[in-house]
Parts: C-alpha cells; structure tokens; sequence
C-alpha cells in the first residue's frame, strides 16, 4: 500500500530572505508565504537547500514555520527541511520542527564527506529521527556522496513513518529508477527542476524544487495538465522554463535564486554568509531570459 498520499503535488521550497547583517526579515518572509499560497501551491517547504536549511538554527526554522502557519489559512502541509550532519543534530531539529507546527520533514543524508555512514547508518539515521518525531519523513536524495538507491530506499520504506523520497541526485533516470522500483509503495517526489513535466508523465507524485519558487502558477498549470493528459501543454511550460534554470542553477544557489526572484519583482533579501552575491554578468544573462517569461 502506498504511504502519504496528502502530501502530493506542487509543494514549493520556501527562500528565506536575509538582511546584509544576515538576520532573516521576517517581513519578506511572510510576503513570500502570502504570494505562494496566493498562486494555488499544494504545500510549502521551508528549511530545505532553497531556504538555506542548512545555515539555520533550530530557532529559526521554528520561527519561520510559525509565519507559515500564520498565513496558512488554508491548511496547507507544512514539509520542514532538516539539514544536519549528526543523528543527535538531525532528531533535535526534527523535533523543534514538529513542535512547531511542521506536518511533515524532508531530511537530507548526512552529507559531510568523512561523516557519511554505510547503508546500515543511514537507516538507523532516518530510523530515529522518525521514531522521535513520529512525523512522516521524506528522504531529501541530494548527496552525491551518499546517495540513497532504490534498493536502499525499499529498505527504508520498512520504517513506518518513511513515506517517500525527494529524487535530486542522478538527473531524469535516477528518478524513473525510483519510480520503477518504489513508485506503488512510497511517494516520488520530483526535484529535476529543469524536466518537471517529464517528472510528472513518468510517475511523479509531485515536486519539491526551487523552480516552484520562481513560477508557482506556472507549475501549478504545468502539474494540473499533467494530471489531465494534456502534454501538448504542460510540456509547453516545461519548454519556457528549461533555459531559465540552466541560468539559474550552479554554485551559490540559493543566491541565484534570490537574484532571479528579484528580476521578476520579488526582491528576496541576501543570502547568510558565506555566500556573497551573484556577479553582474550572471544577473545580466537571468534577466534576459526572464524578461518574456510570465508566471501566470
């Protein structure tokens, strides 16, 4: 039977905006909440590599999904990120999340090279952090250096609150291997930000990725044709959108990101230290390929 059928569809990653002191403005902060419920998104996600997860406290991601569920009138799942390099790290963030108010975690690998466990770690890893904060868990796949198989991830599944993967490592046949091998008993979450209506005909049951972030209503539309057969049109989507994150991806992302919000009118504040802004050029080659793009 498959786990977590809730938490599926558009659940975009929240950005979380920072003054040049690197103190998080909480009022950009809950305008970015605001906008993206506004455009019809199925969940939001703060903490996660978008939001700099990694860079906060426990403090601060309780704060930030306390502003969500302020403006979350509509009761959207709250999917917190947990980015941490220890089990003891990792389970007390998990439950600062669950206290305050998050639905579920999206928790990646522990991704320091000379931390990173065997399979047998990684599962007493997910296994506790589960057991603790009696959420469901999604794996966050994003490591390179600790990839999570499919044949891992079956494994995982056996942990009662697993329910599903967030599919980043390994590009579009990564993604179809979990499917193929997972897809009738855990949750395939997409984050191959640059084929996500490929994502969607091949099984996906939604996406948490920075491109949600950039164009909600555009990958609200995108999913919702997918979900209908229309392809001819979703697929038209994926087309426009495909350059822009070939501009946008690459080191410092969470900054280009910043920079690309801030083209499109929704000036997102800095990044924390340290990481130091986007260079002229790359903003020059973003605006224009974001200049006829209208995420409507």
């Amino acid at each position: 039977m498959k786990k977590g059928k809730k938490f599926s569809g558009i659940i975009p990653p929240i950005v979380t905006p920072f003054d040049e002191s690197g103190n998080i403005d909480r009022t950009i902060f809950r305008r970015e909440v605001r906008h993206l419920i506004s455009c019809g998104v199925h969940g939001l996600s703060p903490g996660g590599s978008t939001g700099e997860g990694a860079a906060l406290t426990d403090e601060e991601l309780a704060e930030l999904i306390g502003i969500i569920r302020e403006e979350n009138t509509e009761g959207l799942p709250i999917v917190a990120g947990v980015i941490r390099t220890s089990t003891q790290a990792a389970v007390k963030t998990a439950l600062a999340a669950k206290a305050a108010g998050a639905n579920a975690l999206m928790v990646t690998p522990v991704f320091y090279n000379v931390l990173v466990p065997d399979e047998k770690g990684n599962y007493s890893f997910y296994e506790a952090i589960a057991e603790a904060a009696d959420l469901p868990v999604i794996i966050y796949n994003v490591v390179p250096q600790n990839e999570i198989t499919p044949d891992a991830f079956s494994r995982l599944l056996n942990i009662p609150n697993v329910i599903g993967i967030k599919q980043s490592v390994g590009g579009i046949m990564a993604f179809y291997d979990m499917v193929l091998t997972n897809g009738d008993r855990g949750m395939i979450y997409s984050a191959t930000d640059e084929m996500l209506y490929s994502t969607f005909d091949l099984g996906a049951d939604g996406a948490i990725s920075a491109i949600l972030s950039l164009f909600p209503k555009l990958c609200v539309k995108m999913w919702n044709l997918a979900k209908d057969g229309d392809n001819a049109k979703a697929r038209h989507i994926q087309d426009a959108i495909y350059p822009v994150w070939k501009a946008v991806r690459g080191p410092q992302f969470p900054a280009r990101m910043k920079a690309a919000l801030k083209i499109l009118g929704r000036d997102c504040g800095f990044s924390r230290s340290p990481m130091s802004e986007v260079t002229e050029s790359q903003v020059a080659q973003m605006k224009l390929l974001l200049e006829n793009i209208r995420d409507e």
